[in-house]
């Protein structure tokens, strides 16, 4: 071969690698991200539910700045106060989500999908925990949503995370797949 096309052959660009092409550190590091950010978004979500039931119960609501207020509310049904009564059918929807994600979690390589695949999995945990520990039987809890800004429904640290998390992997797949059909 002569040096021209050696040139030629080293110039053309590298294909992407996939996610199960990607060096087996960071195959072993994103899955630990993902658990790291399951465990936080937990501890922050039932530390200020926790807060909330016991400085919130029984009284008004506190203004905190602008439209923003704590006002402490348990609700049986799902997003937007919706279905009320139907909390175990989400609990078992939320724990099928959260083994989804636990298992598919080992083969992201990606820390952005790791982050918001861990940012779900621990709001769904968050609500779902509310369910089981929070009623007279196994999900027939109520979850604590506390932060209101009365123009909104009232959410909790849990949904935020679900939320933001379910935009991260939209728009990483919206830009993230714009991306590789460039290249």
């Amino acid at each position: 071969m002569t040096d021209d096309a050696e040139a030629e052959i080293d110039s053309t660009p590298q294909a992407k690698t996939t996610d199960l092409e990607a060096p087996p550190q960071q195959r072993q590091r994103t899955p630990l991200l993902t658990a790291a950010i399951v465990a936080l978004v937990l501890a922050v979500d039932q530390l200020t539910k926790r807060w909330a039931v016991s400085e919130l119960s029984d009284s008004a609501p506190h203004h905190v700045i602008w439209t923003l207020q704590w006002n402490l509310t348990r609700n049986s049904g799902m997003a937007f106060s919706q279905a009320q009564g139907i909390g175990p059918l989400i609990g078992i929807a939320a724990l099928l989500v959260i083994v989804w994600l636990a298992w598919t979690s080992r083969m992201l390589t990606s820390h952005v999908t790791g982050l918001a695949a861990g940012l779900i999995a621990g709001g769904a945990l968050g609500n779902l925990a509310d369910r089981v520990f929070r009623g007279d039987k196994i999900l027939r809890g109520a979850v604590i949503d506390f932060i209101d800004f009365q123009w909104f429904p009232i959410f909790n640290v849990a949904d935020m995370a679900i939320d933001i998390g379910g935009a991260i992997f939209v728009l990483w797949t919206v830009f993230g797949h714009r991306r590789t059909l460039a290249a």
